[in-house]
């Protein structure tokens, strides 16, 4: 890892922490408003916005890639900034798209796709980029508590933004929704370009040790040193399962509000906004209270309760969705979904610090690639988590004439995720079994298992 010229203060964090806030702004809208709207008012099947948003998370993929980039350059600022452009482009298309959709549907989702493309590529850039900058520039002991609190700076992005523009699309109409949309991004980008510039250290720009080798290979050469790292490869898989079942409802809720409690585009988007400030909520608790409970010096194990604690909490709420989809109106709906917020806030914040340890915990230069390989897994579920569950919601509809048998059965899959979340997470610092242990026929079966 390059030397900086001194730490980033708790000032420049925060200003990280706009940046997370204006990204994570235009993202809000894109998979929730503009995918309610395709749903609801469009009638299209949710498979289709589910398939766009799938879209944009499949093509972070490369972020391993940018990562990889970053480190080997001198400077991630120009990768925030430019990413953040294309993400405030892409958003304001996307807007456009879905009104031109409401009088020309094939124009409107071949505009639709560019622009999903390049809200992907927006998030890769910057997204990537900013959390390597956090890992390299950050003090060891400063990780953490930096990740919490950009990630709440995120969370209060999505509140505000979900609650202001669903104050905004009151009465809703596709012109006011494309004004709304566009505006959110040229904020965004404006706010994001201003807290980041001159944040970032002077730094001795990364040298390829071998001047002319071909830089794709070093890339993957790099990927492969990072894969053989037993806690990152275990922590990439919990990621992955996590991050699935995190966002198997994200595409579904507002349309369940709306086709289960008969509710209109601004109250879901509220919805939203409820279920964000539960995620904020858990975030700030588990940051103030995540290093009272807890075991571990570094890296994953002092984080491991809370993470395990998140991923179960998040299971008994989707049961709770479960029900509410059988009961309909009447039940407490925005009290489940806060209680939903507040269960994923709590365990993301904790997973998201122990990945800001894990990424810098050996100092070799890697922090970029280990970031992007976990948000490539982040991206990769997320997509196919979105996805997988809005077209599990058209095959249930499908199946049964009642909406809430449908939406029950998918949050009850959700549910069973998170648990499957929770044992890969005791797993992650677990020992790793030894090959004269496995090939022992004499040791006991239960033995070798125990410390694999």
């Amino acid at each position: 890892m390059t030397d900086t010229a001194r730490p980033l203060s708790w000032i420049d964090i925060v200003r990280l922490g706009l940046v997370q806030a204006s990204l994570g702004s235009i993202v809000v809208l894109t998979t929730s408003t503009l995918n309610r709207v395709m749903i609801v008012e469009l009638a299209l099947a949710a498979m289709l916005p589910g398939a766009l948003v799938g879209l944009h998370y499949a093509i972070q993929i490369s972020r391993p890639r940018w990562g990889h980039g970053s480190d080997r350059g001198g400077r991630r600022t120009p990768w925030i900034i430019g990413g953040m452009a294309v993400l405030a482009i892409g958003g304001t298309l996307a807007a456009l798209a879905t009104a031109w959709a409401a009088t020309a549907p094939l124009a409107g989702m071949a505009l639709a796709t560019l622009a999903f493309c390049l809200i992907g590529v927006g998030v890769g850039a910057s997204g990537t980029s900013l959390l390597a900058l956090l890992a390299t520039d950050v003090a060891p002991a400063r990780r953490a508590p930096a990740s919490s609190i950009t990630w709440i700076m995120m969370i209060v992005g999505f509140v505000i933004t979900t609650a202001i523009v669903g104050q905004l699309l009151t009465p809703f109409s596709f012109e006011r929704l494309v004004w709304i949309c566009g505006g959110v991004s040229a904020i965004a980008f404006v706010l994001s370009t201003l807290a980041v510039w001159g944040v970032e250290r002077p730094r001795a720009q990364a040298v390829d040790p071998n001047g002319d080798a071909d830089p794709q290979t070093a890339f993957f050469d790099a990927l492969k040193e990072v894969w053989r790292d037993t806690r990152a490869r275990r922590f990439t898989i919990f990621v992955f399962v996590a991050m699935m079942a995190y966002s198997a409802s994200d595409l579904i809720l507002e349309p369940f509000a709306g086709l289960v409690f008969g509710m209109e585009a601004g109250p879901t988007t509220s919805l939203a906004s409820m279920q964000h400030t539960g995620v904020l909520v858990g975030m700030i608790a588990v940051a103030l209270l995540g290093n009272r409970i807890g075991s571990g010096p570094d890296g994953f194990g002092r984080r491991q309760t809370w993470v395990v604690g998140g991923c179960a909490a998040s299971a008994l709420a989707l049961m709770g969705l479960g029900a509410a989809s059988l009961v309909g109106p009447g039940w407490p709906l925005e009290v489940s979904v806060f209680l939903l917020g507040l269960a994923n806030g709590g365990f993301a914040v904790a997973a998201i610090g122990a990945m800001m340890g894990l990424a810098g915990a050996d100092g070799s230069g890697r922090e970029g690639i280990r970031v992007g390989l976990w948000g490539a897994a982040q991206a990769i579920a997320f997509g196919l988590g979105g996805f997988l569950g809005a077209a599990a919601i058209d095959a249930a509809r499908a199946a049964f004439a009642d909406a809430g048998i449908a939406f029950a059965l998918v949050f009850v899959v959700e549910a069973v995720l998170f648990l499957l979340a929770a044992h890969l997470a005791l797993r992650v610092d677990a020992p790793e079994a030894s090959a004269a242990t496995a090939a022992r026929p004499d040791r006991p079966r239960a033995l070798a298992e125990s410390t694999s």
